[in-house]
């Protein structure tokens, strides 16, 4: 029977072995985590950049997203025939008695309104190809426009500064049916016109703007002149006709266009330029520009 000595340096023993195994130094001592493991810095700083891109994006586009679906409740169609009537401000006229009557380049029209939007109105229109005017043009000429189913941005250029018209132009450049001009002496810093439709506002950042805009921009239940066209390369952009501010004298048509005979091809839209004799089938092309037939093969 082993003594009680020999079984404490047995003792002894086992626990200096235990203290100099090598799979203890292996352990790496008090709680390490077997091995040098990194943290992969790359990987996780990827990662942020590409979630800050998909944050920025979607800051980008979600607001985008929502006014052009708020935009669509203005857009036009055959149960909505007018979607102007939702926006707050809107005047509307019956002008059906001045489409298509004429007045010559010398004549004035006795507008009812200011700036006016409807009635007989000069024989050229103002091209309104999104064309921003930089000088003001004549009521007649812009009128005419409106019948074609263009919306004219009119601004007072003493009450909205180069930010605000910077601001206007972008709703106008080169789109379709849109002009802008300035207009001297109006009432309110903006006003939007269409055929039958007026919106007087004080901001260009007024939503309102592109609500009309959506509306009644080639409404195809709105204006006269379906289908005609806004490009007249006869109308000079750089120099209009010049706006008279003056009120129109004891001569001026009257807005029921009495003594003026109305412009029956007019009104089934076309858009030729006046002046200019039309191809069947082809408005506003002179019979000298018709191409020759390719012959046949």
């Amino acid at each position: 029977m082993p003594s009680s000595n020999s079984a404490s340096k047995s003792a002894k023993a086992v626990r200096a072995a235990g203290k100099t195994s090598p799979s203890a130094k292996k352990s790496g001592g008090k709680g390490k985590l077997p091995g040098n493991r990194q943290i992969p810095w790359l990987a996780i700083a990827a990662a942020a950049v590409i979630i800050a891109l998909i944050g920025a994006l979607a800051f980008s586009l979600v607001p985008k997203y929502r006014e052009q679906a708020e935009l669509d409740r203005f857009t036009p169609s055959a149960e909505k025939k007018d979607p102007s009537d939702q926006i707050d401000g809107v005047l509307k006229k019956d002008y059906a008695q001045g489409a298509g009557k004429h007045i010559a380049s010398n004549q004035r029209v006795a507008y009812d309104q200011t700036p006016a939007f409807g009635g007989p109105h000069d024989s050229i229109w103002a091209a309104c190809t999104g064309v921003v005017y930089s000088k003001p043009i004549r009521t007649e000429n812009a009128v005419h426009s409106l019948e074609h189913g263009a919306v004219w941005i009119a601004y007072n250029p003493d009450k909205v500064d180069a930010s605000g018209v910077e601001t206007l132009s972008k709703k106008v450049t080169g789109k379709q049916y849109t002009l802008m001009s300035p207009y001297p002496g109006l009432d309110a810093p903006i006003s939007l016109q269409s055929w039958g439709h007026q919106l007087k506002l004080d901001s260009p950042d007024d939503k309102r703007i592109n609500q009309f805009i959506t509306a009644l921009r080639q409404n195809p239940y709105a204006y006269p002149e379906v289908g005609a066209d806004c490009s007249n390369p006869y109308f000079d952009r750089d120099n209009p006709t010049p706006f008279d501010p003056a009120p129109p004298g004891p001569d001026a048509i009257p807005m029921d266009g009495t003594g003026v005979s109305t412009d029956q091809s007019e009104l089934g839209g076309g858009g030729s330029i006046p002046g200019m004799p039309n191809i069947p089938g082809v408005p506003g092309l002179p019979t000298g520009l018709v191409p020759a037939p390719t012959p046949e093969q």
